[in-house]
């Protein structure tokens, strides 16, 4: 083990770092906090220049003043600086029940004031104060007492900031301890601590642009929260800019920053200077996008723009360009002092582009990534692929990471999301590892299976090599195997008709709610086809109203930004659901990944849907197609969710891309042919120029036949 020394914002980065040099020299536990966010009263903010946690010596808050006292009154201001320390430091920590004995604090806290030069300490102090210099402050903590294990991680969670990340439901109706309810209040708590890479990422604060990057479920939206109210309180005057990519997460960062701004400084966070806002934005809130069109002086595009121009697909990326390009010929100046972007691998290089622009040096960009959210990708995108190259094709943004400097690139190795189980389904199905015609697709880097929690059981991380895989037992929380039966956190069921799915779906929810003790908001319902979303939900929704069960669909019977809402269950197509996490997930019609047109889209889709589940979820489907599915499922839970396959060779994965390639141009011409003809179609028929009978009858009754089970009766 070593002190994990945590570099933040601190006001004099050459003495914070050789103070933790000294501290190395006396522990090799703990964690040495420099910068640690201020500490707020009542009346005032208070700065803390370093703050050390150790079983071995205790909770220590140093203080770094740039001189040494001249006179009485000098040394009177220092004890009252240390004064007002110890009892910011008392008052916090005092709000947390797990730290108090009776009335007191259960923890002694020591205030150091570390000096550029030897000093004479004033005889009489409070007990806990110690004045030193750099070269003595080793042997003074070398004596002080230490904290038992249980009380360490007790002060570790209240200085985090992550108390306010504790359910805000009670869940008080929970009365059977061997309830899901009960098993669900447990595994809240246990996410309430930042692990030491959570912690890292949120405080340190390199000089420049920060990259975060893990797996879905990692934590890299509570991490950016966090660093946001972090840099909006150590810099109120900064204009700071907060932006993602899935609309429905608007309301979830905003509670989430606004929680973590309270226990900084007891405010809201001043809305003028740190905003929330969407990529794009739309008509009644303003986005990213269109702060930066408006600070170019020109007007933001609308969606209906971009779509008729560039398509769905290339909607954003298509605007982004134009803006791109009036902003290199009028060079406007910056607005923002920081930006930070969550799902950064759903938005395009123009767009970070733009925000390289718009952000003061010395560009302050901290943009969270999902590891292997595209499961055929080689890899993210470097740098120079985001932010572009300079005029000698040198790069704009470094993330290179130095010793005893802050991280500029930072993994979250563990999933806090999703448990082993799920997880490793998720991927067989996404990579088809199991499937009968071999791999659908696999990324170029073989050693990212490493990286996102993998490790080798048999075989070797190479091109073209056979190997079987399975989740490192540390790449979870304990809570998941403590809590949870394997064949309980991962079900599959097949039907022979959607009805009888959909009536399953429905009891199994009704037992959820009447037994299970879960409440509906602790529920969600994908659905993979996102184009038939509207019109499949409403017949699921009325078998729920049998059952007793209010639901909505998301951004239908409520906003784009909402998905959950009290005693209602959501439905939600794949892009409603990005971004968002249940409980309990039922994933609906999954044999819809089992054909193979456009099968990559497809798998990632299913992918995607099971790792919205943070303790259970439920693949559901119907026909013929989900024994594809079926099988592969019961094939990874036969292989005790090891994944066993051969990593494609260079060529093979060329193949593979090609041939994804070709699938997704060869879709989307059959779509644009397709709409055309049934546009003409339209304006033929509505100017009377043909008539319905006209139509051969077989095409007619296949038509009608389509729109029957497509389009929900006149009772939904």
């Amino acid at each position: 083990m070593a002190l994990q020394v945590v570099y933040g914002e601190s006001r004099d980065r050459i003495r914070a770092s050789l103070l933790a040099e000294q501290l190395r020299e006396v522990t090799d536990e703990g964690t040495l906090y420099l910068g640690y966010p201020v500490l707020a009263t009542a009346d005032e903010t208070i700065e803390v220049d370093a703050l050390m946690v150790s079983q071995a010596h205790g909770l220590i808050a140093f203080l770094l003043p740039n001189s040494i006292p001249q006179s009485p009154e000098d040394w009177e201001e220092a004890q009252d600086r240390q004064d007002r320390l110890y009892d910011v430091l008392d008052s916090t920590l005092s709000k947390h029940s797990t730290l108090r004995k009776r009335r007191s604090l259960a923890v002694d806290i020591t205030t150091v004031t570390v000096f550029p030069d030897r000093v004479a300490a004033p005889e009489s102090d409070a007990e806990g104060s110690i004045y030193s210099d750099l070269q003595d402050v080793a042997a003074h903590i070398g004596q002080l007492p230490g904290l038992d294990e249980s009380l360490e991680r007790a002060v570790q969670a209240a200085l985090q900031r992550v108390t306010t990340m504790k359910p805000v439901k009670k869940r008080a109706s929970v009365q059977d301890g061997a309830s899901r309810g009960a098993v669900l209040k447990i595994i809240e708590a246990g996410i309430a601590n930042l692990d030491q890479w959570q912690k890292r990422a949120a405080i340190e604060t390199p000089e420049g642009p920060q990259r975060i990057r893990g797996l879905a479920g990692s934590g890299k939206t509570v991490v950016l929260a966090l660093k946001a109210a972090y840099l909006h309180t150590q810099h109120p005057d900064w204009r700071i800019a907060f932006t993602y990519y899935s609309r429905a997460l608007h309301e979830q960062i905003g509670n989430l920053v606004t929680r973590f701004a309270f226990e900084f400084s007891n405010d809201r966070p001043d809305e003028d200077y740190l905003q929330i806002m969407h990529s794009w934005g739309s008509a009644s809130r303003a986005g990213l996008y269109s702060e930066m069109a408006r600070a170019a002086g020109t007007t933001a595009r609308d969606w209906n723009y971009a779509r008729a121009t560039y398509g769905m697909d290339d909607a954003f990326q298509g605007i982004c360009r134009e803006l791109l390009t009036i902003v290199r010929e009028t060079r406007p100046d910056p607005i923002f002092d920081v930006v930070l972007i969550d799902e950064a691998q759903d938005l395009p290089p123009e767009f970070f582009q733009l925000v390289y622009h718009f952000t003061k040096d010395p560009k302050r960009i901290v943009w969270g990534y999902d590891e292997l959210q595209k499961l055929s990708e080689s890899a993210m995108p470097s740098t120079d692929e985001l932010f572009g190259t300079g005029p000698e094709r040198e790069s704009l943004v470094s993330i290179v990471n130095r010793d005893n400097e802050p991280r500029k690139d930072i993994v979250l190795p563990v999933c806090y999301r999703n448990t082993p189980w799920a997880l490793a389904t998720a991927h067989a199905l996404g990579i088809g590892a199991y499937r009968e015609g071999g791999l659908l697709q696999h990324f170029g880097e073989p050693e990212l299976w490493a990286d996102i929690g993998y490790e080798t059981v048999r075989g070797e991380l190479a091109l073209g090599e056979r190997v079987a895989l399975r989740r490192k037992h540390d790449s979870a929380p304990a809570y998941f195997r403590e809590q949870l039966r394997v064949d309980d956190a991962v079900v599959m069921q097949a039907f022979d008709s959607q009805e009888a799915q959909d009536i399953w779906v429905a009891q199994q929810i009704r037992k959820n709610l009447t037994e299970d003790e879960l409440e509906h908001d602790d529920i969600l319902i994908v659905l993979p086809d996102v184009y038939r979303a509207k019109s499949r939900a409403p017949r699921l929704m009325r078998t729920l109203r049998e059952h007793d069960i209010s639901s909505h669909l998301v951004g239908v019977n409520t906003s784009a930004d909402t998905v959950f809402v009290r005693d209602s269950v959501a439905l939600a197509h794949i892009f409603r659901a990005k971004g968002n996490e249940a409980p309990m997930v039922y994933v609906v019609d999954a044999q819809y990944a089992a054909h193979d047109y456009n099968a990559v889209t497809r798998r990632n889709t299913l992918f995607t849907a099971i790792t919205r589940s943070r303790a259970w979820v439920r693949i559901v489907g119907y026909g013929d197609a989900m024994d594809v599915i079926s099988r592969e499922v019961d094939t990874v839970r036969e292989k005790n969710f090891q994944l066993e396959f051969t990593i494609p060779s260079r060529a093979e994965l060329d193949r593979m891309r090609q041939v994804n390639r070709n699938q997704s141009a060869h879709g989307r011409a059959t779509v644009k042919r397709a709409t055309e003809g049934l546009q003409m179609f339209m304006e033929a028929y509505e100017a009377e120029e043909i008539d319905l009978g006209d139509i051969p009858p077989a095409l007619r009754t296949r038509l009608m036949t389509k729109l029957r089970e497509e389009l929900p009766g006149d009772d939904a």
